[in-house]
């Protein structure tokens, strides 16, 4: 049996009950077999069996009140799951299907994101089972307050850096912040996300959608095509998915879906730059549901519990949560003729899926290259909370934009240089896998 089975074995013997971290860690490791026929190095220092393992798991208690005065309880939970290059730093998920399995996975996700970005950070996730849907501001901003009151002795600007996620934005950054000030007597960049006036970076809310998308025209530019005229299905409306298609729109492409957990909207005509203002009105403000917009927009289509793949596209952009593209969208994406797929969301297509896209020649853009935008903005605000200053949104795009097109070299020069030209998921792998590991060995074994 080689090494890589045999430290996958281990994993799921260790933690039988955690099918999504399963899937992440199989994922990368099935990938890593010729790295380690050039580096024996790494299997003597048992290099997977220690990135597999987090550094340090924290769960705790979380007790709030609610408007009618009725005390509920929710579980926190932080996995810092490894620190080899730089401060933990990953964000924060408050959703009813968060347990320790999903934050494990997302952890190890990032940190291969995060040495992608070749800015000096670690790994890590966390979260909660509360679910900010439905709930008053004086509700999210208590349970925000009780979530902190024990975080904040597990995080610091040099420690542990989270950010945010699924139903974490601007309004429970804010909370958060307020109560780690409170507590330890410091203003310091121990969140971000922050909002612009109190220490957040320009273009951090667009980041991730933005990064997607720069991520997609190089890809395109690999094969002498541009976004420019293509028409693309995304899934999702949060925060990812409209800075998306913000982007797409930019470069000339038409946005035809767009999603929630409820249901997607298809529009015939394009979601042009009007409609996605009043989408994000909707989300961001109202917090409304997608299908409001076939009232707003009659020419539309609301398709009820149904995911957007089977729309003619010529490229996907999943944008919404893990696996939501299955075998059955992978067919329909490939029947109809998609070129190309960039993940927004984190591990949105599944095994089965990848395997077929991959099978028919789409051109692939895995999550932890994909969207390492947000990440990789999130490493420049904490850059700029440390030397105190502010950059212009100019500044800070380009930036982001010279991340993303150098994450896009290292998957394709990592790809080719192990034998699997175009293949940016083992490209992926391999160049955030290699800088970790090397950081692994340099420091001994901690």
């Amino acid at each position: 049996m080689s090494y890589v089975k045999e430290a996958f074995d281990r994993v799921k013997l260790r933690d039988p009950d955690q099918p999504e971290f399963h899937q992440a860690v199989w994922e990368v490791l099935e990938t890593l077999e010729p790295v380690f026929d050039k580096h024996p190095e790494y299997k003597d220092a048992n290099i997977l069996e220690r990135l597999t393992e987090p550094e340090r798991i924290i769960t705790f208690r979380v007790p709030w009140v609610d408007d009618n005065g009725n005390v509920q309880v929710n579980r926190g939970m932080r996995v810092e799951f490894n620190s080899a290059i730089g401060p933990y730093k990953g964000g924060l998920r408050f959703h009813p299907s968060v347990n320790l399995g999903i934050i494990k996975f997302l952890g190890f996700e990032q940190i291969l994101k995060n040495a992608l970005t070749t800015r000096p950070i670690g790994g890590g996730k966390g979260g909660s089972d509360f679910d900010p849907k439905g709930k008053s501001d004086m509700e999210v901003m208590r349970f925000c307050q009780s979530f902190m009151s024990e975080l904040y002795r597990h995080i610091g600007a040099n420690v542990d850096v989270p950010a945010g996620d699924i139903g974490v934005g601007g309004r429970e950054i804010g909370y958060m912040f307020g109560q780690y000030k409170k507590l330890t007597g410091k203003w310091e960049g121990v969140l971000t996300g922050k909002g612009y006036g109190w220490g957040g970076s320009l273009i951090r809310p667009e980041a991730t959608g933005y990064g997607q998308v720069y991520f997609l025209r190089e890809m395109l530019a690999s094969k002498g095509e541009t976004i420019e005229g293509k028409t693309c299905a995304i899934s999702g409306s949060g925060n990812v998915a409209q800075y998306c298609a913000q982007k797409v729109l930019s470069y000339g492409g038409k946005v035809i879906t767009m999603s929630d957990s409820g249901g997607y909207i298809f529009d015939k005509d394009g979601i042009d730059e009007s409609k996605l203002d009043w989408i994000m009105d909707l989300k961001n403000n109202r917090r409304g549901r997608i299908k409001e917009y076939v009232k707003e927009y009659p020419g539309a289509v609301y398709h009820e519990g149904k995911r957007p793949w089977g729309e003619v596209c010529d490229i996907a952009l999943p944008s919404a949560t893990q696996n939501e593209i299955e075998e059955k969208g992978a067919t329909n994406l490939v029947k109809n003729g998609c070129m190309a797929i960039s993940e927004g969301a984190n591990m949105p297509t599944s095994p089965e899926a990848y395997t077929i896209l991959s099978d028919a020649g789409v051109l692939f853009g895995p999550a932890k290259a994909a969207n390492a935008g947000g990440v990789a903005v999130s490493a420049l605000e904490m850059s700029q909370n440390a030397a105190f200053d502010e950059w212009t949104s100019e500044k800070v795009d380009s930036k982001l934009d010279h991340i993303m097109t150098g994450i896009h070299k290292q998957c394709a020069d990592a790809a080719e240089e192990y034998n699997h030209k175009g293949n940016l998921v083992v490209g992926a792998n391999i160049a955030g896998f290699i800088k970790v590991a090397e950081a692994m060995l340099d420091q001994g074994v901690v």
